[in-house]
């Protein structure tokens, strides 16, 4: 179909008669996500309000069947890259984003980090001058005015803000760790999560949520203690970035529930039952 041909396609859409309307739809539908830059073009050249939001609605559709393929994709994958799933996550929000965009931002990050660096370094001293130049220099910071906001599982907007809630903050320091080589992986905590420093030789905790905060082992002890809850290696140990997107995506949907944006919160839900395999979300929980 040419631009000539789909542009009196779109016209039908100007019918009163809800039959023609439907059919039309459902062809313009069937033509897949390709036809988006097409309907983008028609969207900006209609006058007809009625018109715009019949195309704004095609084109979400399309755009969120295209991501929830893209979700099953990156799950298939073994959730290889943390930075692809937390891009998915951010199309949601922002459908034109390019993951390219936001690894130009994560290595910018590393640069202004790896600058003030030395390899001979102990561990604990590299987390500190980490922790100096994205919470002082470079002003990375809780987000706790908005803490359940939907942008504090938003990569792209957690980079412009330099704003986030424990993961989203968690999660810009494990991609900037993986650029730098260190051993830092993400544990995935009770009412918090943290990251870890974990080598053959040492192992130990940080709060990104707390400016880079380093405490030990002992001290998880007594956070599960004070919460009644028995200590399980879930709570010591690096999860996998497929549960970290879990945990994002089930953030989102909280986020958006409290906002009353259900339409948004049960989308969502379909992501998160894409990265967990087709499993019912009633059986997952939050």
């Amino acid at each position: 179909m040419d631009k000539n041909e789909f542009k009196a396609l779109v016209s039908l859409l100007e019918d009163e008669d809800e039959e023609v309307n439907r059919h039309v739809e459902g062809k313009i539908m069937s033509l897949g996500s390709d036809i988006i830059p097409f309907l983008e073009e028609q969207w900006e050249n209609s006058f007809d309000p009625n018109i715009q939001r019949k195309i704004e609605d095609m084109i979400h559709t399309l755009q969120f069947s295209q991501l929830k393929e893209r979700f099953r994709a990156w799950k298939e994958k073994g959730g290889e890259s943390l930075l692809e799933g937390m891009w998915l996550i951010s199309l949601y929000q922002y459908p034109d984003i390019e993951l390219n965009d936001l690894n130009k931002e994560i290595e910018q990050v590393y640069y202004d980090i790896w600058v003030e660096l030395q390899e001979d370094l102990h561990p604990y001293d590299k987390i500190k001058i980490i922790n100096g130049a994205l919470f002082t220099k470079l002003k990375f910071r809780a987000n706790t005015k908005n803490f359940h906001s939907p942008n504090n599982s938003f990569l792209k907007s957690v980079l412009e803000s330099k704003k986030g809630n424990p993961i989203s903050l968690s999660v810009v320091y494990m991609l900037v760790a993986e650029k730098l080589g260190l051993p830092i992986y993400g544990v995935n905590l009770p009412n918090l999560f943290i990251i870890t420093y974990k080598s053959e030789e040492v192992q130990f905790y940080v709060n990104a949520f707390n400016r880079g905060l380093i405490f030990s082992k002992k001290d998880i002890d007594n956070y599960l203690a004070n919460l009644n809850l028995t200590p399980k290696p879930i709570y010591y140990e690096p999860c996998s970035n497929e549960d970290i997107i879990k945990r994002v995506l089930r953030n989102l949907i909280m986020a958006f529930e409290k906002l009353g944006e259900h339409h948004k919160s049960e989308e969502v839900k379909e992501l998160l039952i894409e990265v967990s395999g087709g499993i019912d979300f009633d059986a997952l929980g939050l």
